[in-house]
């Protein structure tokens, strides 16, 4: 007779266990409610303003990448 879902979700769920992992919940924004792209638009406007008034933020990064590509080489 061939196990139940709930019998192989338990299998599944237990060898994850012994694999050393363990479930967690994470609750995260609704893409689907109203409203929600536009909010996504307006947090990307001020991210966007914050980096353009950021004038050391470009050298910054360049050196960051640039460390990265050695990094990579090495």
């Amino acid at each position: 007779m061939p196990a139940t879902t709930s019998e192989r979700v338990r299998r599944r769920r237990d060898a994850l266990r012994a694999a050393g992992l363990r479930p967690i919940q994470i609750w995260v924004p609704d893409a689907r409610q109203p409203g929600f792209a536009a909010e996504c638009e307006r947090q990307a406007r001020l991210a966007a303003a914050s980096d353009a008034a950021d004038h050391d933020l470009g050298r910054f990064m360049d050196a960051a990448l640039l460390d990265l590509a050695t990094d990579i080489d090495a």
